[in-house]
């Protein structure tokens, strides 16, 4: 394996990448916004956000990258156990917390009652499958969501994977075989893009397949991204980096183009971000802005989406005029930020520092 103790004194020097806990946040963000608007827009071509959901490519290629920068030099001294420990410590009190919020949210939602649909039997296991990430498919009503409680969290099944994969071969591998696995993943991108028409797998039963194609690629390029050193030192800061984050969610959507041009901004824009975003200037009063930004990205992303089941069945019932949602969809989105960081601070953050003590005593 390349050597990773080489990698530029930028990195050495600034632990926490500032600038790329703030892309995080504003692509958690944008997700939420994305998952009202498709259900107020449901056609992808007329929603402005259509493209949000390329956002998790971008935590795929973020997590391959600070996975690398984080254990590359320290893994071979850990056992695999204590990787994946840390790892559950990491990602699982959250997932837990998002699917409570979720089955909360399917017993006392006072506009359907899914639970006189599937009764106690099926709710029980449609909780244990979101939380012990056991794809289950059952609500048609609602999609079939392989975690209907908490369907973003199928996006941790594939980071666990590609963090075992990682633990037990990847960080092994030097970077020629590396770039021959990218390559393949990119072949493999470009199928799945054309397979479904465009990237929007992973979630279903039908695509489920199409999320182990997102993360092989993108995780692999993150990796690479740090192994390879490609790091753009420049002057830009946070704001102008973040244009160009929204300028890969916001572009247009084309049912005939998405399945060219979304492989593209995956395979060759993101990984570009993260080089550039790793060496791009932070000023000292947004350091606050990153640090609040990259800290609630998690949290908002595993438990919003109850709410918007909540959304989907007032929207069903209630049909809101355009005025009401354009108040409605911005305070929602607020509030769901402020909800996050209060799950962290009072949840997240306490059982994650009581778990590290355990392991630490173990």
């Amino acid at each position: 394996m390349q050597s990773a103790t080489s990698f530029p004194t930028l990195l050495a020097s600034r632990p926490h990448l500032e600038i790329l806990d703030g892309l995080r946040g504003v692509a958690a963000v944008a997700v939420v916004v994305f998952h009202f608007m498709e259900i107020i827009i449901p056609d992808s071509t007329k929603n402005f956000i259509g493209h949000g959901y390329l956002a998790v490519d971008f935590f795929f290629c973020l997590s391959g990258f600070v996975i690398a920068y984080a254990y590359d030099n320290r893994i071979e001294e850990m056992s695999f156990a204590k990787f994946f420990m840390l790892r559950l410590i990491r990602l699982h009190p959250l997932i837990l917390i998002g699917t409570v919020i979720g089955l909360i949210e399917y017993f006392f939602d006072p506009f359907v009652s899914l639970y006189t649909i599937y009764g106690a039997g099926k709710t029980f296991l449609l909780f244990i499958s979101s939380a012990f990430l056991i794809p289950y498919p059952l609500v048609k009503e609602r999609y079939a969501n392989i975690y209907h409680l908490n369907p973003p969290t199928w996006s941790l099944l594939w980071e666990y994977v590609a963090s075992i994969v990682y633990a037990t071969l990847l960080f092994r591998l030097r970077n020629k075989v590396l770039w021959v696995l990218t390559l393949v993943a990119a072949v493999m991108l470009f199928y799945t893009a054309y397979h479904f028409k465009n990237l929007a797998a992973g979630w279903s039963g039908e695509t489920f397949w199409g999320g182990g194609a997102r993360v092989f690629f993108s995780f692999l390029a993150g990796m690479l991204v740090y192994r390879s050193q490609w790091i753009v030192s420049s002057r830009l800061g946070l704001g102008s980096v973040t244009l160009l984050l929204l300028l890969a969610l916001l572009s247009p959507f084309s049912n005939q183009l998405n399945w060219i041009t979304e492989p593209l901004i995956i395979i060759f824009y993101f990984p570009f971000l993260i080089s550039l975003g790793a060496g791009a200037q932070l000023s000292d009063r947004l350091a606050a802005v990153c640090k609040f930004s990259g800290d609630i990205s998690y949290p908002l992303y595993i438990i919003h989406y109850p709410f918007i089941w909540l959304f989907f069945s007032y929207m069903a019932a209630q049909k809101p005029s355009a005025g009401q949602l354009s108040i409605l969809v911005p305070l929602a989105t607020i509030a769901l930020i402020v909800l996050a960081y209060l799950t962290l601070i009072w949840l997240d953050i306490p059982i994650r520092r009581y778990l590290k003590r355990r392991l630490e005593k173990a």
